[in-house]
């Protein structure tokens, strides 16, 4: 998983900070990002973050899993 932040068009509410504070964090009221690349086990959370953002300023690119059978 990829993670993007749009810093310009965050509205300050912190929901993700709250929902993935390993992931965001915020400084001056804004978002900021912590890891582009987080662990599987973020990503769950990082998921519910980007949902619950009001101004929709978290995108999410999903990666090929390279385990391999």
């Amino acid at each position: 998983m990829d993670v993007h932040v749009d810093r310009e068009h965050c509205v300050g509410a912190g929901l993700c900070a709250l929902t993935a504070p390993q992931v965001f964090d915020q400084d001056e009221g804004l978002v900021l990002l912590l890891t582009a690349r987080p662990p599987q086990e973020r990503h769950a959370a990082v998921r519910v973050a980007a949902g619950v953002c009001p101004g929709a300023v978290i995108t999410l690119t999903e990666r090929e899993s390279s385990t391999a059978s």
